[in-house]
């Protein structure tokens, strides 16, 4: 994990790789994020499971993210390490992560993954959609570079019953990819986001999934 330090703005990298797990790839796609999400200090995400809960993630192992002020459900198939959340560059705080192939009879090129975390600074509610725009095409080119990427929805919507904005990007080229960020207002002025991404040609189980995530969300 990279050593805390006080918030700023890094400058940002002239190109990224396509995401991977490895640690030093995952420090250059969170610059996408840090351009508009001050760097924060440290991070704690916690694994619990929460039992009587409605919604289709409803009895599924959940991510309780205390940074990000989020807790949000675990689809079949998907998998949480809290030992790898430790390694996230501090934009993020959580993540849950879906392998090529697995589950749905996906393509074996395909993958995905939901990343948690919280802004640095605070959105207005009248800013949300301007921002999140924003943010979704700057980590699409973190993500995604050298790939076309076009806005294919935008719309508010509510997380938890808190104002949100999602804004939903498609790439083109090889595989293809999908990318969805929602930005959300929480109690306190604080705003958290959840950032997710498929990698390869997104078949629509995966994509349902990604929005199940979404519907799961609770804001601590």
């Amino acid at each position: 994990m990279t050593t805390p330090s006080p918030p700023t703005y890094p400058p940002r990298p002239d190109s990224a790789p396509r995401p991977t797990p490895a640690r030093a790839r995952r420090a250059w796609v969170g610059g996408g994020v840090a351009l508009l999400l001050v760097v924060a200090c440290g991070a704690a995400a916690l694994w619990s499971t929460r039992g009587g809960e409605s919604g289709p993630l409803a009895g599924r192992p959940r991510v309780t993210d205390t940074r990000a002020g989020l807790s949000y459900g675990v689809p079949g198939g998907w998998k949480h390490d809290p030992a790898k959340d430790r390694d996230l560059i501090d934009a993020f705080s959580s993540q849950i992560t879906r392998n090529p192939g697995t589950d749905h009879g996906a393509a074996a090129t395909t993958g995905a993954t939901v990343l948690a975390g919280r802004a640095g600074r605070p959105v207005s509610r009248a800013d949300l959609r301007r921002t999140t725009e924003t943010a979704a095409r700057s980590n699409a080119e973190f993500f995604f570079p050298d790939r076309p990427a076009t806005l294919e929805d935008s719309h508010t919507t509510t997380v938890d019953g808190r104002p949100a904005h999602t804004a939903v990007l498609r790439v083109t080229g090889d595989t293809g990819g999908r990318l969805e960020m929602t930005l959300l207002t929480a109690p306190g002025g604080r705003t958290s986001f959840l950032l997710g991404v498929v990698t390869g040609e997104p078949d629509p189980a995966l994509v349902e999934d990604l929005h199940d995530v979404l519907a799961s969300t609770t804001v601590d």
